[in-house]
Order: C-alpha cells, then structure tokens, then sequence
C-alpha cells in the first residue's frame, strides 16, 4: 500500500505517459480559455490563489494574439497548481443556464410557428398551457404575424415571440 504523501504523488504522476500529461495539460488550457472568457464578477466566488488572480488580471492588457496563446499557457500553469473542481463547477452552471436558455428560446420558437402556421388550434392550446394569457392581445398579433409573415415582414412576429416570452415568464417557466 503506497502512502498519500507528496513524493509518491509525484511517482504516480511520473508513471503516466507523455500523451497522458500532455493531454492533461491541453485540457487545463482549455479550462484556462474559458477561464479568461468570463467576466471578472463571475470569478469573485472561487478561491483563485494569489498567482492566478493576477494573470486573470494581466489578461485586459495583452492584445498580440500570440502574446496571449502564451498567457493562456501561463494560466493553465498556475491552475495546474490549484484545485480546479470550483472552477469546473462554476463552468458546468453556466453551461446548464446557457443549455436552458437555449431550449426556452427554441420553446418560445415553436410556439410562433405553430400560431402562425395553424391560427385558432395552436392559440387553443397555448391558452390551456398557459390560462393567464390575454386572449385577445395574442389573436390579434397572430392574425398581424400571419399577414405580416405573407409579406416576409418581421415586426409582428417579434411582436408575438416577445409576447409569448412575457406570458411564459408571468407563467413561471
């Protein structure tokens, strides 16, 4: 049985081969990629240390693209000496909200079509889901979408969709 002390880590570190550190290491450039795409707000709960903090920093002011493929380099160095599962975390939530963003917009989506394409069937149904709509209000940008759609004009469509977007809000989802 092998102690969890410093050197043996190193020893288990050694045994793995050069494409195992190496694809260990461009993933933790990619994990500092993303990193340095966030804003700085967002990093405020994780507890970077002292080092990485101040190549977060040092990031606004590289321009040459170059000069920052190097930077990201030097990141992933000073994360490969931290704990990175805060970090991971965070960036697994923000994908999760981006994900559910995604799907609530193509939801939204879809229920335009369908008023647009079907009319009063569509309408029926999205009341049922939704009984705190305005009747009214909705057929009426539905007939507006559906000639304005005739036309290849845009207004009355967004019209519907953000419509839609504040009745699936007041709805609670």
């Amino acid at each position: 049985m092998i102690d969890e002390d410093p050197d043996c880590v190193d020893a288990t570190e050694a045994r793995l081969s050069k494409s195992a550190r190496k694809r260990a290491h461009l993933a933790l450039q990619d994990l500092a990629e993303e990193l340095l795409g966030l804003p700085r707000a967002a990093l405020e709960g994780i507890g970077l240390g002292a080092d990485t903090r101040l190549a977060i920093e040092e990031t606004a002011r590289i321009k040459d693209r170059r000069a920052m493929r190097r930077h990201v380099k030097r990141v992933a160095n000073c994360l490969a000496r931290e704990s990175t599962e805060p970090l991971q975390a965070l960036l697994d939530a923000r994908a999760q909200q981006a994900r559910q963003a995604t799907a609530r917009h193509h939801q939204l989506e879809r229920w335009r079509s369908r008023l647009i394409d079907e009319g009063d069937a569509a309408l029926a149904e999205l009341l049922d889901a939704y009984p705190g709509a305005d009747r009214q209000q909705l057929r009426t940008l539905v007939r507006a979408a559906r000639r304005d759609a005739a036309q290849d004009r845009l207004e009355a469509p967004r019209k519907l969709f953000r419509l839609l977007r504040q009745v699936v809000d007041a709805a609670g989802g």
